[in-house]
């Protein structure tokens, strides 16, 4: 059972005092989470790229690379790439690089992105959103493979017989489908043999067990080994000494940030009843002491079948001492306790 970070390196308004952290300095922030996440033993860290004033990450891989060599074991991904309107050949350079500094230790997450601020920004037709997916992923998987490439399709300009370097260290340079719960994208990522990651930021967490069984019935289909198949999720939290400081600090910067994008996409007022509810215990906020979250990704894991967990922290704009102090909770207190209970519930079904 893996543990990790995400982040979208957020710069929105502080919620309480209004302040707007610079990029830069939310960039260097962001720098230092992934060094200590590395230094507490997590597993992961994953950047979000997004192309908007409220996020500092345009070029994840640029971010990573600059954690990667003041950093040893931890591994680094994207979460997400948006290839839809990304050049598959510049993504794979980017990663291969990433791979090489890191000494192997590059993943890219590949999804369509909630967010369509980069479709104008790179000159993309949103009435092309799902066919540059599926085209800019077979390209993508295609480079991956071989050296040379000589490929074709209806929105790039063709590649005939040409060599696209640095190679990573990685064979294969891994790459994961990012999933919001579509059933489309999580059976393509079956078919594919693809590791498949979750976006669980809403709901109950137990309605996504019947897209992992689906994910895993479509990979044995098409012949891969569903046991070699990695899944994850990406859940919206934060740890504090105990639940109700957790929950406190918490809830400010997740509100703003709710109904911000709530209004942008007409969702309802997001107040403190649906905080609450969300971090309780079947819930999709992963919010409290170490104990409480530990037992919330446990019971994911035996419930869903999630195999990697990743913690998205911050939402919105908090203090780096209370992100920084949530990550080294997470990586001493609540890992232990989650590898520990999975490791003898594992010995016990025999997995």
């Amino acid at each position: 059972m893996e543990i990790g970070i995400s982040t979208f390196v957020e710069t929105t308004p502080d919620a309480e005092t209004g302040k707007v952290i610079s990029h830069a300095e939310r960039l260097r922030e962001v720098v230092e989470e992934i060094v200590l996440a590395d230094q507490v033993g997590l597993d992961v860290f994953g950047v979000g790229e997004h192309h908007r004033k409220d996020f500092a990450a345009s070029s994840p891989a640029m971010v990573l690379a600059a954690a990667a060599a003041q950093t040893k074991k931890i591994r680094l991904t994207s979460a997400v790439t948006v290839l839809s309107s990304a050049d598959p050949v510049r993504v794979f350079q980017d990663f291969a690089t990433l791979d090489g500094i890191s000494n192997g230790r590059a993943e890219i997450m590949a999804g369509r992105g909630s967010f369509i601020e980069s479709f104008p920004l790179f000159g993309y037709d949103l009435k092309d959103y799902n066919e540059l997916f599926d085209e800019n992923l077979e390209l993508l998987l295609k480079i991956r493979e071989s050296e040379k490439v000589t490929w074709r399709g209806g929105h790039r300009p063709a590649i005939n017989n040409l060599g696209v370097y640095p190679r990573p260290v990685q064979d294969p340079l891994p790459v994961w489908i990012g999933s919001g719960g579509n059933q489309e994208s999580v059976v393509r990522a079956g078919l594919l043999g693809l590791p498949l990651v979750l976006a669980i930021i809403g709901g109950s967490p137990l309605q996504f067990a019947p897209l992992v069984k689906l994910y895993k019935r479509a990979a044995a289909k098409a012949g891969h080994d569903v046991s070699k198949l990695p899944v994850a999720s990406h859940s919206h939290g934060f740890i504090g000494e105990d639940n109700e400081t957790a929950a406190d600090k918490f809830f400010p910067s997740t509100q703003q940030v709710m109904n911000v994008i709530g209004r942008e996409r007409g969702w309802g007022h997001y107040d403190r009843s649906s905080y609450d509810f969300a971090r309780s215990f079947e819930g999709a906020l992963y919010v409290g002491d170490p104990k409480t979250v530990a037992e919330k990704i446990i019971h994911l894991r035996k419930n869903v079948g999630i195999t990697r967990f990743m913690l998205h922290l911050p939402l919105g704009t908090m203090p780096h001492d209370d992100v920084m102090k949530a990550i080294e909770l997470l990586g001493t207190e609540v890992a232990p306790l989650v590898r520990k209970e999975i490791t003898r519930w594992e010995a016990e079904q025999g997995v």
